[in-house]
């Protein structure tokens, strides 16, 4: 997968079949009694209630996902294409769909001669692209585990991905059309708003870091580039949780995982991506 860096200083990562992992952000732990969800979301003032980090989320089993905290998150998108000339230059694929773009329904930004560039995204368009009705959740992130394309993940998902043993996964043990990783979601905090995506990619730099995907102690990302980023999130999520910068790297990031179940209606539901490997 192909990434910019601050100030879009173009980086290159890998790319396979790359698909923008959806990072549905959603609002935890909010009252929402006569307050804008959307400016909860974004933790602006003006609300009765306050915007607050969960601290856990249940997952099956009695079980707890482990929280992440200090992440350094960039900015990625569908259509974004960095190096036109590299093999891993080009956001229109992704690590779980070849067809990214198409799949998705075309660029998610703004195209200005022949280009896909990343826009500012407001809660009066519930942080959609401006140009396009998206087929797929806008609310995406990746994150450096690539269950289907990395051998070594891939080798051993069953033993590290905390949801291996259950349906439908459990099912799919050893088939590589099937990822354990794709259209799970993430709750994601940034300075008192907390936002919910889908994962749709892979990276960045990394794509067997097990140790900081699914460890307990809140283990640094094996990531040395992008300002040792941990993820790329989708510019619905920029606007969402409000980071410093459009296009540029973000500290102070907090995420964990978030079964379907525990993930509240938001802007991040209204489309929600389903598809497979592809």
């Amino acid at each position: 997968m192909t990434r910019s860096g601050r100030n879009g200083a173009p980086v290159t990562m890998r790319l396979v079949r790359v698909a923008a992992g959806v990072l549905l952000v959603g609002l935890a732990g909010a009252s929402l009694t006569g307050c804008s969800l959307f400016r909860s979301c974004l933790g602006l003032a003006g609300c009765g209630g306050t915007v607050e980090t969960p601290t856990s989320t249940a997952a099956p089993g009695g079980g707890n996902y482990p929280l992440h905290t200090g992440i350094v998150g960039t900015t990625f998108w569908v259509g974004e294409i960095f190096d036109p000339n590299a093999a891993d230059g080009s956001q229109v694929l992704s690590t779980y769909d070849s067809n990214w773009l198409a799949s998705y329904g075309g660029c998610d930004g703004t195209t200005a001669g022949g280009s896909c560039e990343t826009e500012a995204r407001t809660a009066a368009n519930d942080f959609f692209p401006t140009q396009l009705t998206p087929k797929e959740n806008p609310f995406y992130l990746d994150l450096p585990f690539d269950d289907v394309n990395d051998p070594a993940a891939f080798a051993r998902r069953d033993q590290v991905v905390p949801w291996a043993g259950q349906e439908p996964y459990a099912s799919h043990s050893g088939d590589s059309n099937f990822s354990y990783m794709k259209n799970r979601w993430v709750a994601l905090s940034y300075n008192g708003a907390t936002c919910y995506a889908q994962i749709e990619d892979a990276g960045p730099g990394e794509y067997n870091d097990a140790e900081y995907v699914f460890g307990t102690d809140d283990a640094r990302p094996l990531n040395a580039r992008y300002g040792g980023a941990g993820m790329d999130v989708s510019p619905a999520v920029v606007g969402c949780l409000a980071f410093d910068e459009l296009n540029g790297e973000q500290g102070g990031i907090s995420w964990r995982f978030v079964d379907d179940a525990a993930v509240p209606p938001g802007p991040w539901t209204k489309v929600v991506t389903t598809s497979q490997v592809q």
